[in-house]
């Protein structure tokens, strides 16, 4: 009797225009991801600002899945094993509808949105994927407590067991607390940017994220190190790439052979060399004979490139070296090699005389 009622005409009928009305709402789905969704982005690119375009974007996705929820719920009308009142049923429909409209919110708060620069056009790109992920977070936090309150979970008793569980919270929290602080003054005092090269007592490479946790440094040889942003706030901080120049100093050894006016054109030639190069900031110069050393005279060189980029950085410090290598070449002055030299004195050996004395025996007395 019960596969006859399940079984019958009507709801056969029924269950078929259910199941047709669901699938038109599949039809309109394809209809729009191909022509609508193109009309919308054509239309969007004729506004002023390209903000309307990253909406329409960000809730692409969630739309085509409306689609489908609100054929799910028409559908559920005809369809005789499904009661459309049904308490439970409607929950998740909203529920559902809920948790596209967070995802389309969680897609527009993207680091690349143009929705921050559009409301401050001083935010950089430390600060952007910082609040990004806090909005993202208020946003997911949000979406779970509505979706809670629809099956009637009571989200007030447990804001409210956290506030009894407080003090044992915030002990256990504490370092992620002090990471978060971290995070917020790293932020506002910019330190650095990403991208940057810094060195600390931690750690020295490249920033590549910073979150709200930790800052993450890609070393030289490749490692990514994760270090916590309370420990990176409480240290010194040298930012390489905030330099303005590069410097470069070091110490040129010649022989003591070396006439003094070859030291001195030296000195004059490779001053002019760097006063006319045009990679050499011209803002301070320094070539000066400037010790006497145990193995030479010294010339001491100080100056700066205009670049701080580490490859063209070496170019520029190759070309100095040949050119000041043809500099001494053509005055004929040898660079002083570490070496020894032993002075010895021949002295004449002096053969020293003994003047034998001849010794006669005293008399004896027979």
């Amino acid at each position: 009797m019960s596969w006859e009622i399940y079984f019958s005409e009507e709801n056969l009928i029924n269950s078929a225009i259910g199941l047709g009305i669901f699938l038109l709402f599949l039809l309109f789905r394809k209809i729009f991801a191909i022509y609508g969704f193109k009309i919308l982005l054509k239309l969007s690119k004729k506004s002023p600002t390209q903000l309307l375009s990253q909406i329409f974007l960000a809730f692409e996705k969630p739309f085509q899945w409306l689609f489908i929820i609100l054929g799910i719920y028409v559908s559920a009308d005809y369809f005789p094993f499904i009661n459309q009142a049904n308490p439970f049923f409607l929950k998740l429909i909203r529920s559902s509808i809920i948790a596209l409209l967070a995802w389309g919110l969680y897609n527009l708060t993207s680091s690349s949105s143009i929705l921050y620069k559009r409301f401050n056009e001083k935010l950089d790109d430390i600060l952007i994927p910082f609040l990004s992920k806090g909005v993202r977070f208020i946003i997911i936090a949000i979406s779970i407590s509505v979706i809670a309150e629809e099956f009637d979970y009571d989200v007030n008793g447990f804001v409210a067991g956290l506030g009894l569980g407080g003090l044992a919270f915030a002990l256990a929290a504490k370092d992620m607390l002090a990471n978060l602080f971290g995070g917020v003054i790293i932020v506002t005092e910019k330190p650095f940017n990403i991208g940057d090269w810094i060195l600390t007592p931690s750690v020295e490479g490249t920033v590549e994220d910073i979150t709200f946790r930790s800052t993450k440094v890609r070393t030289f040889a490749q490692a990514l190190v994760t270090v916590p942003n309370a420990t990176l706030a409480n240290e010194s901080i040298t930012n390489w790439s905030k330099m303005g120049k590069r410097e470069v100093t070091f110490n040129l050894r010649i022989t003591y052979d070396t006439p003094v006016d070859k030291v001195k054109d030296v000195v004059n030639q490779i001053e002019h060399l760097l006063q006319t190069h045009s990679e050499i900031h011209q803002e301070t110069i320094f070539v000066t004979f400037d010790q006497y050393k145990e193995n030479g005279l010294e010339i001491f060189l100080y100056f700066f490139t205009k670049t701080i980029d580490w490859g063209e950085y070496l170019s520029v410090k190759e070309e100095i070296n040949f050119k000041i290598m043809d500099i001494l070449e053509s005055e004929g002055v040898s660079i002083a090699i570490p070496s020894r030299r032993l002075y010895t004195e021949t002295e004449t050996d002096n053969v020293l005389s003994l003047r034998q004395k001849s010794y006669t025996p005293p008399p004896f007395d027979q």
